[in-house]
């Protein structure tokens, strides 16, 4: 019996039994699509908080209040950063091209009769460079808000939604913690950024922030939360992070340990991509699972065949069928049986990555390289599960089959 006779009598003893092939082929289905959908999953999810980390700004340096040891041990982080500081890395740090600092709280603000709590940013008119942000109405903060510490505010674009609806909310009256600010701009919309929903949040001048609303004070001049400087280039951002450092324990007159924490990008990106990569491969390792159960239930549905067609063996074998004729046979069945089923998880795997990029956010990508390794591995479970039914088939004796049907 060559090979295509063998492959076509395969195929005709499995659809004699469609059912219980085709559930066979579930287990196969549902770890090859398990797969195929996690990894593509997985890949989307690094690549939306890249681009969530991207969307911060260029070559973005921050400089955070406590070292890291104060920071684990405790979340109120005594304010260690001033304005003064942000002033002094744009004019003394080269690589350096703008710097903005941040205050925040969170107050309630109101506009008629709608209230709601939201975060509230005090921070400078660079803002808008160094974290690249647009506006959408209006105008943005200027020096001479901060000089007069001006009592105005630019909104977050569902910020701006969930207080005016479509009304252009430009030169309304809105209060925060019971003062009155005049709405001068509505930014674009550009989602949260680690944790920060910009979106729905509200800016004032930094100095009105301090003196209308926070009101914290440091002896060494106006406290801030953190500073954001950005880098003249990519290529600077180690550099910039070494002059921020120096620059910082010179102002702090440092002789121990630093009383701020410097991360940059670089340092973000690297953190998240190893943190989402271990969650992919642990996914892909359940999935995977999955996957190894189908092999198994091919082996033993391979088995259940061999002992409910040992009279067909035993007859094939009597009129000259060699071992490895029905060697040969009962592997390719559960090949097909293997490949079918990878072919269709493939398929809804496919389906799924599909899915979650038209409803989430998540870019998930379909990976030709997993889709190549599955199909591949799941044509290989089959061949290794289907070796030892195989075997049993191919070593039966004719007679006593013949006998024992």
């Amino acid at each position: 019996m060559n090979f295509l006779e063998s492959i076509q009598m395969a195929g005709k003893t499995l659809l004699v039994n469609k059912l219980r092939s085709a559930l066979t082929m579930l287990g196969i289905t549902i770890g090859n699509g398990s797969v195929i959908a996690m990894i593509g999953i997985g890949e989307g999810g690094q690549k939306f908080i890249a681009n969530q980390l991207n969307s911060l700004g260029s070559n973005i340096v921050f400089v955070i209040p406590g070292n890291e040891e104060t920071q684990r041990v405790s979340r109120d982080v005594t304010r260690t950063l001033v304005l003064e500081d942000a002033k002094a890395i744009t004019t003394q740090v080269p690589t350096i091209a703008v710097t903005t600092a941040e205050l925040n709280s969170r107050q309630v603000v109101t506009y008629k009769n709608r209230n709601t709590d939201v975060s509230i940013i005090g921070t400078t008119p660079s803002f808008l460079t160094v974290r690249d942000f647009e506006v959408a109405t209006g105008r943005f903060l200027t020096d001479i808000d901060m000089k007069r510490s001006n009592q105005v505010v630019v909104l977050g674009a569902k910020l701006k939604e969930k207080l005016f609806g479509n009304t252009n909310p430009v030169s309304q009256q809105i209060r925060i913690k019971n003062a009155s600010f005049q709405v001068i701009g509505v930014l674009t919309n550009k989602g949260s950024n680690l944790g920060v929903d910009y979106d729905g949040s509200a800016l004032v001048p930094i100095l009105t922030s301090a003196n209308r609303l926070v009101g914290k004070t440091s002896p060494y001049g106006l406290e801030v939360t953190y500073i954001v400087a950005s880098a003249k280039n990519a290529d600077s951002v180690d550099a910039a992070e070494f002059q921020i450092t120096n620059l910082l324990r010179q102002r702090h007159k440092l002789v121990g340990e630093d009383d701020f924490t410097i991360r940059t990008q670089k340092d973000a990106l690297q953190a998240v991509s190893q943190i989402s990569s271990a969650l992919t491969t642990m996914l892909v390792a359940i999935a995977g699972i999955s996957l190894f159960v189908g092999g198994i239930g091919i082996m033993n549905i391979m088995l259940v065949s061999v002992t409910e067609r040992t009279q067909e063996i035993g007859l094939r074998k009597a009129i000259g069928a060699t071992q490895q004729d029905i060697l040969l046979q009962f592997i390719i069945e559960a090949v097909i049986v293997s490949v079918i089923g990878s072919l269709v998880g493939t398929t809804v795997g496919i389906s799924c990555i599909l899915l979650v990029s038209a409803l989430t956010p998540l870019e998930a990508s379909i990976s030709i390289v997993s889709i190549t390794i599955a199909v591949g591995i799941s044509g290989g479970l089959g061949l290794f599960f289907g070796v030892v039914p195989a075997r049993r088939a191919a070593q039966l004796d004719p007679i006593v089959a013949l006998r024992s049907a």
